[in-house]
């Protein structure tokens, strides 16, 4: 790749594409955004004519047959695993919410303990891990500000001194609700917490959560890395195109990735967002990974496609691909995995 060429990548908002900042940005610190970051979309978002569309063919929600297997979703719910202070070990609590502990801190993604989202019914497992059997949250990653990541009732649990790590533009939300360490960051930029690297990285998808603040803020992924050279890769909310080859080169020697295989029906309408089971399976191969954890599905009935249908589509497209069995760690909601170095 020639200079020229990284430093004009689609979606690197006219900024040098580099390899991220070499010094970590300074925690809580307060910056200056653009108004929108509408550059950053790599597709163009849905119009009128498309939500009329989905409305006249009713593709919001599977149908009576698309939710027979409720009942037979995985749901596990067990106590944490006990891991030392230098083990990693990660937890599905349900849909992008993880249990993430590295380098001894506990670090939670997207935390949505509500049963109900707005906009959906409630959610269809229980959350694997009930709030008062987890250990001291010592940071929190959000991707975006859609309700099913951002979600205020869970955030308002957290003592207001939590390290909170979000995207671009979001600083401020946080801030009004008197969180007083909000550390925002735009793509490829990282900070620090204990040793603890959390890099901030690009995603297909967009932002949204009131009638006038479209693409306001950013949106993306997140890179964790413990001093002793592990890295969990955390995608939040995306579809599938060029940025996961590009994190993988980046971040060579990725141990696990987490990566959404849910609400992806119908495609004409959620292509561009949210990746498929076969598409997360190859997002899983470009970025290089060691392991793969699927997340985004089983929890809320956000799109069309039957219930147990993602976790079907995924065994059937690794086993296809060739990959190792025991590098899937489709964990049941409640479940846990250590990394083994």
């Amino acid at each position: 790749m020639t200079e020229q060429t990284e430093r004009s990548l689609p979606g690197s908002g006219g900024r040098p594409a580099g390899r991220g900042t070499s010094t970590a940005r300074p925690l809580g610190e307060v910056r200056s955004w653009p108004r929108s970051f509408a550059d950053r979309l790599t597709a163009p978002l849905p119009g009128v004519r498309g939500m009329t569309r989905l409305a006249r063919e009713h593709g919001l929600r599977p149908g009576a047959e698309g939710l027979r297997d409720v009942c037979r979703l995985p749901y596990a719910p067990g106590p944490l695993p006990a891991v030392r202070k230098d083990a990693c070990a990660v937890t599905w609590a349900g849909h992008a919410s993880w249990i993430v502990r590295i380098g001894g801190l506990t670090v939670l993604t997207d935390p949505v303990w509500s049963r109900r989202i707005l906009g959906t019914p409630a959610r269809i497992t229980p959350v694997g891990v009930p709030w008062h059997e987890l250990p001291a949250v010592d940071a929190v990653l959000i991707s975006h500000n859609h309700y099913d990541h951002l979600d205020a009732p869970t955030l308002r649990r957290l003592p207001r001194r939590t390290p909170l790590f979000v995207p671009a533009g979001l600083g401020r939300w946080f801030r009004r609700r008197r969180f007083t360490c909000v550390t925002e960051l735009d793509w490829w930029e990282r900070a620090e917490l204990d040793g603890v690297r959390f890099d901030f990285v690009p995603s297909h998808h967009w932002s949204k959560r009131t009638l006038t603040d479209t693409c306001r803020s950013l949106w993306g992924g997140w890179m964790l890395g413990d001093a002793r050279g592990r890295r969990v890769y955390f995608a939040g909310d995306t579809g599938y195109g060029h940025w996961f080859e590009e994190i993988g080169r980046r971040y060579p020697g990725i141990d696990l990735a987490l990566l959404p295989i849910g609400a992806y029906e119908p495609r004409w309408w959620l292509s561009d967002v949210h990746t498929d089971p076969e598409e997360a399976v190859k997002a899983y191969a470009d970025l290089g990974a060691r392991a793969m954890a699927p997340m985004h599905w089983a929890t809320f009935l956000l799109s069309a496609e039957p219930v147990l249908e993602p976790l079907t589509r995924l065994r059937t497209a690794w086993r296809r691909a060739g990959y190792p069995r025991s590098d899937l760690w489709d964990l049941p909601v409640g479940g846990s995995r250590v990394l083994d170095g």
